[in-house]
């Protein structure tokens, strides 16, 4: 965060050239925001920012937080979601006290951010997007910043545990119902693939997320 506060301003010149300085967060004003998907997390610890002369606050506040997010998996495991992260203050009207703005294109912020992804987990990063526009509340307008994330599963572990199984079991249903063996000898085969298919059906309910209006494709075939 970035703010200006004219009456906060110095001439280094008359202090031994110190041209800025670090103060606890509660020592001035700075900008109470909050984030609208937010259900859980940690408050950063580090309360502190930066004040130069020229009356400018810089402060670097890592928060870790849980957001909301509305998935759709109808592609699943081929799918791509797109998640909100919104930073709002409704406390200050847009029109005359607070208005947010963002400093670095997105472009910018998408390289940083996939610098901080240190691991290689199920979802890849794709795209980032920022949407500022002034949300009415009680006939007010308050400033809101938008972050859309955009994020594309990993299909391959899917893949392997879940549609080649499935297809195989499929191919050898086909192959024992049209094959030349005897009526008895495919009523066995179709008992022993009945219980392949439910031992998958288990791990399938376990494994696909059920957060969606529509179940995926996978789940329901």
């Amino acid at each position: 965060q970035e703010w200006q506060n004219p009456f906060a301003t110095w001439d280094p010149l008359d202090f031994c050239n110190i041209s800025e300085i670090i103060l606890p967060m509660d020592t001035y004003w700075s900008p109470p925001i909050f984030i609208l998907e937010r259900v859980n997390g940690q408050d950063p610890e580090l309360n502190y920012m930066v004040l130069t002369h020229n009356g400018s606050f810089n402060s670097t506040r890592p928060f870790q937080v849980t957001l909301t997010c509305s998935l759709r998996i109808l592609k699943f495991p081929f799918d791509t979601q797109t998640c909100n992260l919104s930073i709002a203050s409704f406390l200050y009207p847009a029109v005359t006290d607070f208005v947010m703005k963002t400093r670095r294109t997105p472009a910018e912020i998408m390289k940083d951010s996939q610098s901080f992804l240190l691991t290689d987990g199920e979802w890849k990063f794709t795209n980032l997007s920022i949407i500022e526009y002034t949300e009415i509340l009680d006939d007010k307008g308050f400033s809101v910043v938008t972050y859309l994330i955009s994020m594309e599963r990993r299909p391959t572990l899917y893949i392997l545990n879940l549609i080649l199984p499935t297809c195989a079991l499929y191919l050898l249903d086909m192959a024992v119902l049209f094959g030349p063996s005897s009526l008895e000898e495919k009523i066995n085969f179709q008992i022993a693939i009945i219980l392949g298919s439910s031992m998958l059906a288990v791990i399938l309910n376990n494994s696909l997320p059920t957060s969606s209006n529509k179940p995926p494709i996978i789940g329901t075939h």
